[in-house]
């Protein structure tokens, strides 16, 4: 336990030292540079006990967010309180003066922190080490971090468990990792001033309102919500790539790291995730399913969502098992917990079974509670329980099929005291055996890995990125976008009338467009119909010409289709070599919604 307790830690406080690339840091440079940009900045007595509260109040109020309820409404006002906090202490560089007109508590507030930050400031004292903790706290109120692979496990186990000290003690280090390099910069800084000829130091009280002008637009931006959306057109290193890779080498020595909350040894027969299957509230393909559905069986759980590509790709594998071995008294259930709002429609749902194929029982999970009980984090996610109700075996993502299907073929003759089923499963044209009797078309092919340069990329402001254009998104209000001259590879714009939401961006009028500059065999792109569910249609372009031979399942040669439900549409299937190329589509309608591009 306690390797498991160390490995979280490091990998948590790695991943704070990557956030000095990301663009999600820049909130906080105006605040941690302020003390460094004035003369007499000491970091001990400054930059520490800022950085310090930063910390501790990113990982209380983070871990009471997974609480729900009332510690989100906390959360709120701790944040409007703590944006108030620094845009006074920026007001109070700019205008020591205006401190004393400010009401008795806060003038006196105000004036300490003028007092501290003006060149004549005495140096030292508890009351500096008080108020740098202060705004420190005020701005771990505010920060939002960019939520990467490894932020992302923690603040899932945070939602799927609730707040613990577990969560707060990673999420601390993590805000300590991003602190780390914060402080290189604040000791560099603070030396440089202090290095400046006597000469300059005139300069220091014009510094020091520039310093103070600069943090209180951090809070104002922060507080209209500008800073996300001017996230979309910063650029940041890819080092979601070397938090993968931290977290397999942790893994590989402790596997609990990437999957810490592993399920006991032993359970009695339904209790645990399964019992918690029986209680979906909702189902697709049966009125439900009771305990001697269950119990005894050898059962396969899939977490699955119908417009997650990776999930489509897996079903034909999931729907041949759930063939192949019913008889031999494999069960299998599939678990649809939504990732986009539309998905959440038991209609839309049913209709998605029934267009796919699946005809084995579907768990609505729209309140994620199988999730939880499954401590599940990803989509796709096979789990197989045996018939005594253990967990025996999980996957992720898409692939190993063979070894999958080994593992169901050995539990099905342990519950039946039965040698396991022989014969090859490998997969292809040319392989015996089950496996190649899988039927694989449209979406649900496999994705060809060794030609995939695009990542999934959304549409909405909430988690966009790489955005290009003329103009910068506004957040849910309507607005004319001026498209790019030109975009380098896995760079996309708008073009027309659009309304970007948090989670989806709505065309205004016809002729509105995005175009994405990709290279992958396939594209596709996750769309709905307008609120009033009338069909849109559509027009795609490959370098600004029809597809052809290249068009996907749901759009023609000619690069006509129409959006007439929520799902993955398929507008491209390369059919020569993969290269890069432009993709656009123009909506010949209003009202379609665009939530995300991905790649096969």
């Amino acid at each position: 336990m306690g390797t498991i307790i160390m490995a979280s830690v490091l990998l948590a406080y790695l991943a704070g030292v990557l956030t000095i690339t990301a663009p999600c840091i820049l909130p906080l440079l105006p605040i941690v540079l302020a003390p460094a940009l004035t003369a007499g900045a000491g970091f001990r007595r400054r930059g520490l006990p800022l950085l310090l509260g930063l910390a501790a109040a990113f990982a209380v109020t983070a871990s009471l967010a997974a609480a729900g309820g009332w510690a989100v409404a906390a959360n709120q006002y701790g944040r409007a309180a703590g944006l108030a906090f620094v845009a006074l202490f920026g007001l109070a560089m700019m205008w020591p003066a205006l401190a004393a007109r400010l009401t008795a508590p806060l003038a006196a507030a105000g004036s300490r922190l003028a007092e501290r930050f003006s060149p004549a400031a005495a140096s030292g004292g508890d009351s500096t080490v008080v108020s740098s903790l202060a705004l420190g706290l005020a701005t771990g109120l505010m920060w939002a971090p960019c939520a990467g692979p490894i932020l992302g496990l923690i603040l899932s186990a945070a939602a799927l468990h609730g707040p613990g000290p577990g969560t707060t003690v990673a999420l601390f280090f993590y805000a300590l990792g991003a602190a780390t390099p914060l402080a290189v910069v604040m000791i560099g800084g603070g030396r440089l001033v202090r290095a400046l000829p006597q000469d300059a130091l005139r300069w220091a009280e014009g510094m020091r309102r520039v310093a103070g002008g600069a943090v209180v637009a951090t809070a104002v931006i922060s507080a209209a919500g500008f800073d996300t959306r001017l996230f979309l057109g910063v650029p940041a290193l890819p080092t979601d790539r070397v938090e993968r890779a931290l977290v397999k080498v942790l893994s590989a020595h402790d596997p609990g790291v990437a999957h810490a909350a592993t399920l006991p040894a032993t359970q009695p027969p339904l209790t645990g995730p399964l019992a918690d299957v029986l209680k979906a509230r909702a189902w697709v393909n049966t009125p439900g399913l009771a305990s001697g559905d269950l119990r005894g069986h050898v059962v396969l759980v899939n977490f699955w969502t119908y417009s997650c590509i990776n999930c489509l790709r897996t079903l034909p594998h999931v729907r041949q098992w759930a063939a192949q071995y019913k008889d031999q008294g494999l069960v299998v259930v599939g678990v649809h917990t939504p990732e986009f709002a539309f998905e959440r429609d038991v209609d839309n749902i049913t209709k998605a079974a029934a267009t796919l194929d699946v005809t084995y029982p579907v768990a609505v999970d729209n309140d994620y509670r199988i999730w939880r009980a499954f401590d599940n984090q990803a989509w796709p996610a096979l789990y197989l329980v045996n018939a005594d109700g253990r967990v025996i075996y999980q996957a992720f993502g898409e692939g190993d099929y063979d070894k999958t299907e080994r593992v169901i073929r050995k539990a099905l003759a342990d519950a039946q005291a039965t040698p396991a089923a022989q014969g090859p499963v490998a997969q292809g044209p040319a392989a015996q055996g089950p496996a190649a009797q899988v039927k694989v078309e449209g979406t649900q092919a496999a994705a060809d890995l060794n030609d995939l340069g695009s990542p999934e990329t959304y549409i909405g402001y909430g988690e966009g990125q790489r955005y290009s254009g003329g103009d910068d998104i506004v957040a849910d209000a309507p607005a004319r976008y001026r498209p790019a001259g030109s975009l380098r590879l896995n760079r996309w714009t708008l073009g027309g009338d659009w309304t970007v939401g948090r989670e989806f961006a709505t065309a205004g009028q016809a002729g509105a467009r995005i175009a994405y500059r990709f290279h992958a065999r396939d594209l596709h792109l996750v769309l709905a119909p307008g609120a009033d569910g009338q069909p849109v249609r559509f027009r795609v372009r490959i370098d600004g010409a029809a597809p052809g031979t290249d068009h996907g399942t749901d759009v023609d040669a000619d690069g006509v289709g129409t959006v007439r439900v929520a799902k993955l549409y398929q507008l491209v299937r390369q059919a020569g070599p993969v290269a890069d190329h432009t993709f656009e589509i123009e909506f010949l309608d209003p009202g379609a919604r665009a939530y995300a591009f991905t790649f096969g």
